[in-house]
C-alpha cells in the first residue's frame, strides 16, 4: 500500500475524537489565563442568554397588560443591561478564542517545522513538496478555527441549548414537550450530516493537497513545460486536478444544500405547535399567558439556531479535526534522524575512510556493493564513473542522509555515527551540481546567515580564490537579491556562490559533486582556479564526469555498478589501458572532434 492511500486510511476516523481533541487542548496548556477567560466568557453568554426570555415573560404578562409604566422602564432597563453584558463577555469569547488559536497554530506550526528538519532526507524524497507546504501552511491554518470558530462555539451553544431547555420547562412544561418533540428529527437529520461531511472535507483537503502539490512542481519546472511545448498537455492536466477539486467541494455544498433547508423548516413548525397549542389553551382555560408564547417563540428561536450552528461550526470542526490528524500523522512518524553521536570535534584532521561498505536506498537492491578506499589527510581524491555508479551515494553515506547496511565509515579512525550529527556536517562542505539558493542577498546565500560569519570575512576569502571581482560587478554586490533557487544568476554563477559558500565554512573535508560538469568556460576557470587554493592540505573528495578536471587528483577511484573497479593517479590508470584510460580516450576525442 502506498503512503498516499495509508495515510487516507489512517486519516479517516470516528466523527468525533476524544484523543484527538485532547492532543490539540494540550497545547492551552500555556495559555491558561486566555483560555480560562474564554471558558468563563462561554459560560457567561449562555447564562445571560437565558435570562431575556424570562424578563420578557414578565414585561408582557405583569407590566404591558397591567399598564404599569414604571415598572416597566424598569424592567426594560434591566433587559438592556443584560444585552450590554452579553455583547461584553461575546466580544471577551470571540477575542480570546480566536487569540489562543493562532497561538496555538503558531506553537504547532513551529513545532513541525522543526521536526521536519530533522528527518531522514529519504523522507523528502518520497514525499511531496506540495503535500508538505499544505501540512505546513493551509492545514495547521485550519486547525486555528478549531478554536476561534469551532469547539468554543460549540460549547457555547450546547451550553444555551441546555439552559434554554431548562428555562422551557421551569416556564411551561407542555409547550416545552411540544418544542423538543423536534429535536430529534433535527438532531437526527445533523447526525447524518456530520458523518456526510467527515467524508467529504477529507476528499477536500486531498484534493487541495493534490492541487498544491502539481503547482508547484509545475510551476518550478515551468522551463522545461515551455522547451519541450508542453503547455496544452499540462493545461488538460490542471483542468482535470481542479475539476476534481471543485467537485470535492460540491459535494460539501451538496450536504449543505439539503441539511439547511430541513434546519430551517424544523423551527418553523416548532412554532407553529406553540402558537397553535398555547394559543387554544389562552383562549379556552387561560392556562397560558401572552407572554409564555412570545417568550416561547424568542426561546424555540434560541434553542434551535445553535443547533443549526453548530453543524454549521461542526464543518469548521471537521475541517479542523481532518487537518488536524494529517499534521499529527508528520509529528508522529518516526522520520526523525537520530543523533548517536557521543564524540565531539572541533576540526577534522581530514583522514577518510570506507570498509566494506554496502548500501541500498530500496531493501535488496544495492547501490554500493562492499567498496573500500581511504583517504589521507590533505589529500585529494576524485571519484569518476557513469551515472548511477554510486558516486554521489557515497556523499550521501558520509554525510550520514543515510545509514549503511553493512561494514563501516570512519573519520580521523572515529566511526561517523559516533560523531554528534550537527558536527559532522559542519565539518563537511559540499559544492553540489544543482546548486540551491534561497530568494535573499548573495552575503546571506553564502553565510546562511550564521552571525560568526562577517563580511569583511567573505571578502576576503572571494579575493583569495578570486570570486570577488565577479560579486561586485552585480548590482549592489554582496547585497544583490538573486530571488528564488538564484533565478537572476547564470548556472556557472551560482556554482561559483556555492563555492564561495563552502570555502568561508572553512570545512575540514571538501566535497566538489560535479561542480564544473555544466558551467562556461569562464566560470568553470575560476572554480579550478579557486579549487587548487582552496583544496591545498585540505581533504577533498572531487565527483567529476569530466576527466580534465581532476588530472592533479592525488588518487583517483574508479567506479561502476557500485564497485570500485581501479584506483590510482592520472597516469598509473593511463597506463593499465583499462576502463579509466577507455573513458579518458573517449572524452580526448570527443574534446579535439568540438
Amino acid at each position: 500500500m502506498s503512503k498516499e492511500k495509508e495515510e487516507k486510511k489512517k486519516v479517516i476516523g470516528k466523527v468525533y475524537d476524544v484523543k484527538l481533541f485532547s492532543r490539540l487542548l494540550r497545547y492551552a496548556r500555556f495559555y491558561k489565563l486566555q483560555f480560562t477567560i474564554s471558558v468563563l466568557a462561554v459560560l457567561s453568554v449562555a447564562l445571560l442568554a437565558a435570562v431575556r426570555p424570562l424578563l420578557l415573560r414578565q414585561i408582557i404578562d405583569n407590566y404591558i397588560s397591567n399598564k404599569n409604566a414604571e415598572q416597566l422602564l424598569v424592567f426594560v432597563s434591566l433587559m438592556l443591561f443584560v444585552l450590554l453584558f452579553e455583547v461584553i463577555f461575546q466580544f471577551l469569547f470571540i477575542y480570546f478564542a480566536n487569540w489562543l488559536g493562532q497561538n496555538i497554530v503558531r506553537d504547532m506550526r513551529t513545532q513541525l517545522f522543526r521536526h521536519l528538519l530533522n528527518f531522514k532526507m529519504q523522507y523528502f524524497n518520497t514525499s511531496a513538496v506540495g503535500k508538505l507546504v499544505t501540512r505546513v501552511v493551509s492545514d495547521i491554518e485550519t486547525i486555528a478555527s478549531v478554536f476561534g470558530q469551532g469547539l468554543f462555539v460549540i460549547i457555547s451553544d450546547l451550553l444555551k441549548m441546555i439552559v434554554i431547555a431548562g428555562v422551557m420547562l421551569y416556564m411551561n412544561w407542555e409547550l416545552a414537550l411540544i418544542v423538543f418533540a423536534i429535536l430529534p428529527i433535527l438532531i437526527f437529520a445533523t447526525k447524518i450530516f456530520q458523518k456526510a461531511m467527515k467524508s467529504a472535507f477529507q476528499e477536500v483537503r486531498t484534493e487541495v493537497s493534490n492541487l498544491n502539490t502539481f503547482v508547484q512542481e509545475r510551476i518550478t519546472g515551468m522551463r522545461i513545460i515551455q522547451l519541450f511545448t508542453r503547455e496544452k498537455i499540462e493545461y488538460e492536466k490542471f483542468k482535470n486536478i481542479n475539476e476534481k477539486h471543485k467537485k470535492a467541494w460540491v459535494r460539501t455544498v451538496w450536504y449543505n444544500s439539503i441539511f439547511f433547508p430541513i434546519a430551517e423548516v424544523l423551527p418553523s413548525i416548532a412554532i407553529g405547535l406553540v402558537v397553535w397549542y398555547g394559543g387554544l389553551n389562552a383562549a379556552v382555560s387561560n392556562s397560558v399567558s401572552a407572554g409564555e408564547i412570545i417568550s416561547f417563540i424568542m426561546m424555540n428561536n434560541m434553542l434551535f439556531r445553535p443547533l443549526r450552528q453548530i453543524a454549521d461550526k461542526f464543518n469548521t470542526l471537521q475541517m479542523g479535526m481532518v487537518a488536524a490528524e494529517r499534521v499529527f500523522l508528520i509529528v508522529d512518524s518516526q522520520e526523525t534522524e537520530i543523533d548517536t553521536g557521543t564524540t565531539s570535534v572541533e576540526r577534522f584532521k581530514g583522514k577518510v575512510e570506507f570498509r566494506n561498505v554496502h548500501f541500498s536506498y530500496i531493501e535488496g537492491e544495492e547501490v554500493i556493493k562492499g567498496i573500500s578506499f581511504g583517504v589521507q589527510p590533505g589529500q585529494t581524491v576524485a571519484i569518476v564513473g557513469a551515472t548511477g555508479a554510486g558516486k554521489s551515494t557515497i556523499i550521501n553515506l558520509l554525510n550520514r542522509f543515510y545509514g549503511i547496511n553493512k561494514g563501516e565509515i570512519k573519520i580521523d579512525d572515529v566511526n561517523i555515527s559516533d560523531y554528534y550529527l550537527h558536527e559532522l556536517r559542519n565539518q563537511i562542505a559540499v559544492v553540489l551540481q544543482d546548486v540551491f539558493l534561497f530568494s535573499d542577498t548573495i552575503y546571506n546565500n553564502i553565510t546562511l546567515k550564521d552571525s560568526s560569519i562577517s563580511l569583511d570575512e567573505v571578502k576576503r576569502v572571494a579575493k583569495e580564490i578570486g570570486i570577488h571581482d565577479f560579486i561586485m560587478s552585480l548590482p549592489g554586490g554582496y547585497d544583490y537579491n538573486v530571488k528564488e533557487r538564484g533565478a537572476m544568476l547564470s548556472v556557472g554563477q551560482r556554482q561559483l556562490i556555492a563555492f564561495l559558500r563552502a570555502s568561508v565554512s572553512k570545512p575540514g573535508i571538501l566535497i566538489l559533486d560535479e561542480a564544473t560538469s555544466s558551467i562556461d568556460a569562464y566560470s568553470e576557470k575560476l572554480i579550478q582556479d579557486a579549487t587548487e587554493k582552496i583544496t591545498k592540505n585540505r581533504t577533498s573528495i572531487i565527483i567529476a564526469h569530466r576527466l580534465a578536471t581532476i588530472q592533479k587528483a592525488d588518487k583517483i577511484i574508479v567506479m561502476e555498478d557500485g564497485q570500485i573497479v581501479e584506483q590510482g593517479n592520472h597516469a598509473e590508470l593511463l597506463a593499465k589501458k583499462g576502463y579509466y584510460s577507455k573513458l579518458y580516450n573517449i572524452q580526448f576525442v570527443q574534446k579535439q572532434a568540438s
